[in-house]
């Protein structure tokens, strides 16, 4: 039995704003679980992002209960946070002049204080991510010379670097052709599996998803569907959310096809 290190008690996401509150979903009960990768589903504006910024207190929730390893999210300080989650954003990291050793060395300030002065622990840990990651010969090159997916796989070493039981990704695939989606989706995979992260990540690479992950959340307006790739297909809840006018999802091979008239 997994161990669940995220819980979502009657959970309310959205935004208040002066005298309103917008709600984004609201209701939602669910669990992460330690050594799976998750992928988060579903359509844009549905507030896939939303609830990523909420699971990492990035912004605060309406309502409801997150319980992050058996403590609610708000018993944490920032510091310590830090040191239980990681955070991979979509966006593309603006640092010049600095290598992809020293960016992945940034993973390692939540415990190398004010002057943020990296121990031999230190630089060992972090030679240790970028192995992880297979970025070795990267090391030494500059950020602005990588390719998009090279610079992702910096990204995830250096949120291995911060060694957080807890790495949440919104959209790491997002500027990747397909062979680096791939290889980044199974990265992923690997890290949970092999070294018992809870990794949690949004994406819109559906049929990829299907093949890598190991549970899928499929948010949709009012509703949160969660299981395996198989069991959502075999339930219809897949074919229900892909298939439209021209569009055929095939339940057993996890594959969609697109028809012509």
């Amino acid at each position: 039995m997994s161990q669940e290190t995220i819980i979502l008690q009657q959970l309310s996401i959205g935004y208040r704003q002066k005298n309103q509150t917008k709600l984004v979903a609201d209701s939602l009960s669910a669990s992460i679980c330690q050594g799976e990768l998750t992928c988060l589903l579903g359509p844009n504006g549905v507030g896939k992002s939303t609830l990523l910024r909420t699971l990492s207190a990035f912004q605060p929730r309406l309502q409801g209960d997150i319980l992050v390893l058996g403590r609610p999210i708000d018993s944490y300080t920032p510091s310590e946070l830090s040191k239980v989650v990681g955070v991979v954003l979509t966006e593309k990291p603006d640092v010049k002049s600095m290598t992809v050793h020293e960016l992945v060395g940034l993973g390692r300030s939540p415990y190398t204080g004010f002057w943020g002065m990296l121990s031999d622990d230190d630089y060992r840990l972090v030679d240790e991510s970028i192995h992880q990651v297979g970025i070795d010969s990267l090391s030494r090159r500059l950020i602005e010379t990588l390719s998009d997916g090279e610079r992702q796989k910096v990204m995830i070493a250096k949120a291995l670097a911060q060694q957080t039981p807890i790495i949440f990704l919104d959209e790491p695939t997002a500027f990747l052709d397909f062979p680096s989606k791939v290889e980044v989706m199974q990265l992923l995979r690997r890290l949970a599996r092999e070294l018992g992260k809870t990794i949690f990540m949004s994406t819109h690479d559906l049929e990829l998803a299907l093949q890598v992950a190991d549970t899928i959340w499929l948010m949709e307006q009012g509703r949160l569907s969660i299981g395996t790739p198989r069991q959502l297909a075999l339930d219809g809840t897949l074919g229900r959310f892909v298939e439209r006018k021209g569009i055929v999802f095939d339940r057993h091979s996890l594959s969609i096809r697109v028809v012509g008239e």
